[in-house]
């Protein structure tokens, strides 16, 4: 496991591979994951009327990024019901922490001109 993965709940080197290497898509596409999860945070309560809307689009772009574990969490909240939510919000806090680890990397490799 690399350094910056800090948990494995994102596998980098699977959107590194979609992207071909691209690493400014991929940083797009993180960017764009931690703007929406900002977004979704505050849906995924049982009392939000759209928190069944938010686990299922949580779910298809975690499998795209890579982070298949909250994916499969976010299949489990729509199959059993908003008690799950919680699961869903752990598990998305923990590919948040690691998009930040990675991203942080990222950073110093640019810096150290490793990039």
């Amino acid at each position: 496991m690399a350094k910056r993965d800090l948990s494995g709940a994102v596998n980098f080197r699977y959107l590194e591979d979609y992207a071909a290497g691209d690493f400014q898509l991929v940083d797009e596409v993180l960017g764009l994951f931690r703007e929406q999860a900002r977004i979704w945070m505050p849906l995924l309560d049982p009392s939000a009327d759209g928190w069944k809307d938010a686990v299922h689009t949580i779910k298809g772009t975690a499998r795209a990024v890579g982070a298949f574990d909250l994916g499969d969490v976010c299949q489990v909240c729509e199959n059993e019901g908003p008690h799950r939510l919680t699961a869903v919000r752990d598990a998305l806090d923990l590919a948040l922490q690691d998009v930040a680890a990675y991203a942080h990397e990222r950073a110093l490799n640019f810096l150290k001109g490793k990039v």
